[in-house]
């Protein structure tokens, strides 16, 4: 597996491929590992991809190992190229299936009401305020007023860095 991701990410030119011990680990942006080859990093900044074939405590792993990231280990070669450069921005990066439960059981939304989550999630899939008003049967002036809140909740002026945000934090998966 080693030898397949490192063959696969020397090939992208932005990504540079550091060795398997813990000191040069220390030093990377980014760490990939996977349940049989823990390989966890002091770096406290350090973001971690781990690879997983079955459903991890992912909220469990991000406290203890500060994981941003879970894919399957069957994951696309364009899908872990990407989740390494998305990694490197801070963002959180994952299937629905690995990173949440389920979604019957309620999602934490950080400091988001329900509503204004669910449009946190329609910004992130690029809807204009109309579009979002019709979605969820709302006058579009409603929808002005949650995006602002959203905007004053997270502490950003823009759709773009409260998308972001949303993302960082895990409320919103794209």
């Amino acid at each position: 597996m080693r030898a397949g991701l490192r063959a696969l990410f020397s090939s992208d030119e932005t990504i540079k491929v550091m060795g398997d011990s813990l000191e040069e680990a220390n030093e990377a942006d980014v760490v990939v590992t996977s349940a049989s080859t823990v390989l966890f990093a002091e770096n406290e900044s350090a973001a971690i991809l781990f690879l997983a074939d079955d459903q991890p405590n992912v909220e469990e792993m991000k406290r203890a190992y500060r994981v941003w990231g879970v894919l399957p280990t069957d994951a696309s070669a364009e899908e872990l190229i990407a989740a390494i450069h998305a990694l490197s921005q801070g963002l959180i990066v994952g299937t629905s299936t690995l990173l949440f439960e389920s979604e019957n059981e309620p999602q934490e939304r950080g400091p988001l009401t329900e509503r204004e989550s669910e449009v946190l999630g329609l910004l992130a899939k690029g809807l204009a305020n109309k579009q979002i008003a019709v979605s969820l049967g709302i006058s579009e002036h409603t929808v002005k007023f949650h995006v602002s809140s959203i905007y004053t909740k997270l502490n950003v002026t823009n759709r773009t860095e409260a998308v972001g945000e949303g993302l960082r934090g895990g409320w919103i998966a794209l």
